[in-house]
């Protein structure tokens, strides 16, 4: 019976789940969609700027893209980020052409909402900068329920909701383990820092300020590869991220964590957890 008993608390020692501020939280391993660790992970929640990574999913999902191709920065880009009280930007200046890669970029470093404006008036189609931009929504939603998504709906081409932009950590993982099987996806979000330089209104090169990535992860977790943050009012802080260590791809998210501190320790913790999975 002794020996019975002293089985049985053996898996004890496993690691414990960790506690988290956020108030949901998912992690999978990305190579078979495993489910490693849950906290309300089906709870609809607003996603911030973690919203973008739709966009660019959407964009990557083009038929025929062309990522040099280039777009003209419209005044409307810039004036939507003074509407939103100074919203997240790339800096874009108006009348420089940007390609589309480099939009990627601005979208997904410093969290673009004027590079998000951009590809949504780029790949959404309609005789106006309005029925593009619903078209491109469409698509963003389309594709959610393509990936089998029930608990995401968008209604912003960049988290900038209008009452209904939600979804769950668990759907955003899988939005982001979509995207992560594209290179120029992968590529992108893994970057630190990136240089663009665009071709002015006469024509001549402009060397933009770096877009930094907003992802603390970069520097701080070993093997960390992405994806992206968010934050926002109803949102609070958000973090979608990604680690590949011993060939072993974690892949998770968390929303509505307190702060930008224990947002990255939130994610740090999940990720750990997910190693010993």
């Amino acid at each position: 019976m002794l020996a019975t008993g002293a089985l049985t608390v053996a898996p004890a020692q496993a690691a414990s789940a960790p506690a988290i501020a956020a108030k949901g939280g998912f992690v999978m391993n990305n190579a078979t969609g495993k489910s490693l660790y849950t906290k309300a992970a089906d709870t609809r929640r607003s996603t911030g700027s973690t919203t973008k990574i739709m966009t660019a999913l959407v964009v990557l999902k083009q038929s025929n893209l062309n990522l040099d191709s280039k777009v003209t920065v419209q005044k409307a880009y810039s004036d939507y980020i003074v509407e939103n009280n100074w919203a997240s930007n790339a800096k874009l200046i108006v009348g420089d052409k940007v390609t589309v890669r480099q939009l990627l970029y601005g979208l997904m470093l410093p969290s673009g909402c004027d590079a998000a404006y951009a590809l949504a008036d780029k790949f959404g189609s309609g005789s106006t900068r309005a029925a593009r931009v619903k078209s491109f929504i469409g698509k963003m939603n389309s594709t959610a329920k393509s990936l089998g998504l029930s608990n995401t709906h968008f209604d912003s081409f960049d988290g900038i909701g209008k009452g209904s932009n939600y979804s769950t950590p668990r759907d955003l993982t899988k939005i982001a383990s979509a995207a992560m099987k594209n290179s120029t996806f992968r590529t992108v979000v893994k970057t630190k820092k990136y240089t663009a330089k665009t071709t002015t209104k006469s024509g001549g090169t402009r060397t933009m300020a770096p877009w930094e990535n907003t992802n603390p992860l970069l520097s701080s977790y070993s093997g960390a590869i992405g994806v992206k943050t968010g934050s926002g009012p109803e949102a609070k802080y958000c973090l979608v991220f990604a680690a590949t260590r011993n060939g072993k791809t974690v892949i998770g998210t968390v929303l509505a964590s307190t702060n930008l501190d224990t947002r990255k320790s939130d994610a740090t913790k999940l990720l750990n957890y997910g190693f010993t999975k």
